[in-house]
């Protein structure tokens, strides 16, 4: 039930960063093309957090691995750009999801970070009450 919660919260943080970013869009995907455009918008976000999921569990850690030494001679800054690519990655995956470069997937990434958080920190709140 967590990593559903998880999930849903991956999902909001994708749509709402994507309204924020003009370089990011958000439209339909091959899995999903009925109903509202909102609910295709939603379908296309669920995707693209279960990829970033599946992403980060898998890709990551051998990215971060192999980017070691650059890693730790950057202190640490080259794993945004670990960030970037994986968003990139999901990109060529997701139909429906289009980042316009490097430089936008950077961006989004460090959003969807923030914002994730904030959501996360609401959620944590509500669950203490």
């Amino acid at each position: 039930m967590n990593f559903i919660i998880k999930l849903l919260i991956s999902s909001f943080a994708v749509l709402i960063t994507a309204y924020f970013l003009d370089g990011v869009t958000i439209g339909n995907n091959q899995f999903y093309s009925g109903g509202s455009p909102e609910l295709n918008k939603f379908s296309t976000a669920l995707l693209v957090a279960v990829v970033l999921a599946f992403l980060n569990t898998i890709v990551k850690p051998i990215l971060t691995i192999l980017s070691l030494p650059i890693t730790f001679f950057t202190l640490g800054l080259f794993l945004l750009v670990i960030n970037a690519i994986i968003i990139l990655f999901a990109d060529k995956l997701v139909d429906g999801f289009k980042v316009d470069g490097f430089w936008t997937a950077l961006w989004f990434s460090l959003v969807l970070s923030l914002v994730s958080g904030l959501l996360e920190m609401f959620t944590r709140k509500k669950e203490e009450e």
